[in-house]
């Protein structure tokens, strides 16, 4: 078996059927099993499964178990020499996995593979290829300096936005989305780990990979599309708190409790400030309607204040 997909899915039946259709259609000459991991949607994904896909491998959990679980179930059942995490919210392009496995096969020293992600306007996510966050990397997003001033080396050192992604090169971090790992070397880092229940478990695994010796390569000639959180709009307000929660938990795990409690520090700071302008905003607003938005990113932030000061 050359080749095992994991796709763990949660209320994106159209989507994910695009997607499987683009797994079938574009993944040809290669030996490989599809996994579909179902978070307890309620919208019919794992009936269209079930239907339009009896070859697909199935697993139905009663509960949204969260990103890295459920992945771990399809990961432990996997055969193949490689493992693909894929998210449902994605078309695969122009033969673009046969051609990463065998990118793979060709460079046994390359643990991790992850192609150019285009968004569904065309344009490449930065986020395919980054470097590990920091302190600073953190205070440049959440400013939203990084953004106004992408081209710059230190600013936009964390999505190296000065880059332009066209050139394949190993790099720090790839993305979930789409990430092609060597059995080898899962087997010798281990599976996700599961204490991020969304977002960071990807980043966590790069780190653990590159520490334990392997190349983490991003692959800027083949490349998929990428929806992009198709799931997570569902619940937007918790899966923001969720990113938080998630850096934390990385930067304790892999630089410290006293790097992770100046990453806090760092929130407080930046989370009353924006809370002390949203309130301005609603209280100065004439528009019902803005005057309700602000409200609520000062009720968000207020969620975000509860968790800093929790233990």
């Amino acid at each position: 078996m050359d080749l095992s997909i994991v796709i763990v899915s949660w209320n994106t039946r159209k989507l994910l059927e695009a997607c499987l259709r683009s797994v079938y259609a574009e993944t040809r000459g290669l030996t490989f099993e599809v996994f579909v991991v179902d978070n307890a949607s309620v919208d019919g994904s794992p009936e269209m499964v079930e239907r339009a896909f009896p070859q697909v491998r199935l697993i139905r959990n009663a509960a949204n178990v969260g990103f890295a679980r459920a992945s771990n179930q399809a990961l432990r059942l996997s055969r193949g020499r490689y493992v693909l995490l894929l998210n449902p919210d994605t078309v695969i392009l122009d033969q673009a996995l046969v051609r990463m496995v065998h990118f793979m096969d060709q460079h046994p020293d390359i643990g991790a593979l992850g192609p150019k992600i285009l968004t569904a306007e065309g344009e490449v996510d930065l986020r395919c290829a980054r470097r590990f966050p920091s302190l600073l990397s953190e205070l440049l997003e959440l400013t939203r300096l990084s953004a106004r001033f992408p081209h710059n080396r230190l600013f936009g050192n964390y999505l190296m936005s000065y880059w332009d992604h066209n050139d394949s090169r190993e790099v720090e971090v790839l993305m979930g989305a789409c990430l092609l790992v060597r059995r080898e070397a899962m087997e010798q880092v281990g599976l996700l780990d599961e204490n991020f229940y969304m977002y960071g478990e990807d980043v966590d695994w790069c780190y653990r990979l590159r520490k334990a010796g392997w190349r983490v390569w991003y692959d800027s000639q083949d490349y998929i599309i990428h929806l992009g959180s198709q799931s997570t709009k569902l619940v937007q307000e918790e899966m923001g708190l969720e990113r938080f929660k998630s850096r934390h938990a990385l930067f304790r795990k892999h630089r410290g409790s006293l790097y992770a409690g100046a990453y806090k520090a760092l929130m407080l700071a930046i989370t009353l400030a924006k809370q002390a302008a949203f309130w301005a905003k609603a209280l100065m607003s004439r528009d019902k309607g803005q005057r309700h938005r602000y409200q609520d990113k000062v009720r968000l932030h207020g969620q975000v204040l509860r968790w800093i000061f929790s233990p």
